[in-house]
């Protein structure tokens, strides 16, 4: 049976990795559609490479560069910022993996879901801002949600082994990003390379700096609420270096199951494609005849507030969690152009956070202007900030 697949966000880490998996895995796995946004010179490559027959590029200048060679190899462009949800909504695309980053994901992982899609989700900020209308929505038209993220696989995995009212809690692992071992000073004056230096994983700049915050364990507690039906006080986060144990289940029986492998993302990419079914990978395999050491330590709360903010934003629910992820997505785009230090973003979010009153029960129009409010907030709070440094 044929599995034709959207990637959304085909050039940034998780969409090329998904390209490389589905070259893996060959027929009957093809790719039936690519979006990308200014990366025009890799989408060209890939799409000469996979030929979808219909691309989507939301950047209307980039979209203009690429209409041509699209033109010649006789694939249909859709452009503009509803491309994305467009192409979610093709026919012939069965499963739609959602790869862009940041509340931008959001349209398309609806219009997917609401088209009757298997949504391979990778864009967390989808559920932590509006879960309340996903995952209801899944629910109703009987669409699968499968996770993308490491973690949130591992505990999909793991929980194959009981019910889920015999689940006692989750265990999600991090590995503690760059300033695992940094004093709170050094993490409050660290540079954009210190940031983006990731001891273990490769990744896009935005999730490499949120690991560096730990805004990205922040984020996959509130996802991992909603994709498992839990409440915060269920789900618990550890520090874990070596990064290969990726998360954890523990069963009310005193059993704990574990998902293990060396930390590639192109397995829980393949293992969300090939559901419920399992394939030989083409990941680095697990050596455990070298000599090796897993350690676990519990996360530093006045180094890394915004695992405190999370549990919080989980507890109110409503718009908090599209104020949270739109906050730091304003604070991160602050530090990364120069305007506040790294040991800002938790700040700014928190700030933002303290002054929102949260709407419980939201539409979308609610949450999207919670999302705008949170963006407009922090930046009027970075103008007030700076004012104070000069």
């Amino acid at each position: 049976m044929s599995k034709r697949i959207a990637i959304l966000g085909s050039t940034g880490s998780i969409g090329c990795s998904t390209l490389d998996v589905v070259e893996h895995l060959g027929p009957p796995y093809r790719v039936a559609a690519l979006s990308a946004h200014r990366q025009i010179d890799k989408l060209l490559d890939q799409v000469r490479r996979h030929r979808p027959p219909v691309v989507a590029v939301t950047d209307e200048s980039s979209a203009q560069k690429i209409a041509r060679p699209l033109r010649d190899l006789g694939i249909e462009l859709l452009t503009g910022p509803d491309a994305m949800v467009e192409l979610a909504q093709q026919a012939d695309v069965d499963i739609v993996l959602a790869a862009v980053v940041g509340a931008a994901g959001l349209p398309a992982a609806m219009a997917a879901v609401a088209a009757g899609k298997t949504l391979a989700l990778a864009n967390k900020e989808s559920l932590v801002c509006a879960g309340s209308l996903l995952i209801p929505l899944a629910r109703k038209n009987g669409v699968p949600i499968l996770p993308v993220d490491s973690e949130h696989s591992a505990v999909f995995q793991a929980m194959q082994c009981g019910r889920g009212h015999e689940v006692k809690r989750v265990i999600l692992t991090a590995s503690g990003g760059p300033f695992r071992t940094a004093t709170l000073d050094q993490i409050r004056n660290a540079s954009l390379a210190d940031a983006l230096n990731h001891p273990t994983w490769k990744m896009g700049g935005k999730i490499t700096i949120d690991s560096a915050t730990m805004f990205n364990k922040a984020l996959e507690l509130i996802e991992a609420c909603w994709l498992f039906d839990l409440p915060p006080e269920k789900i618990e986060i550890v520090i874990h270096p070596e990064s290969i144990v990726h998360s954890m289940v523990e069963f009310v029986d005193g059993s704990v199951i574990a998902q293990l492998s060396p930390p590639d993302m192109k397995t829980p990419i393949q293992y969300a494609l090939t559901y419920p079914h399992r394939l030989p990978g083409s990941s680095p395999k697990l050596d455990l005849t070298k000599p090796c050491q897993f350690r676990f330590e519990p996360p530093d709360l006045d180094r890394f507030p915004a695992i405190r903010l999370a549990y919080d934003v989980a507890r109110k629910g409503g718009t908090a969690g599209a104020v949270l992820n739109a906050a730091n997505e304003s604070a991160v785009s602050a530090f990364t152009s120069g305007k506040i230090a790294f040991g800002t973003i938790s700040h700014m979010v928190e700030l933002a956070l303290n002054q929102h009153n949260v709407k419980h029960n939201p539409s979308l129009d609610d949450l999207l202007a919670a999302d705008r409010w949170a963006r407009t907030t922090v930046q009027n709070l970075i103008q007030t900030h700076e004012a104070a440094v000069v």
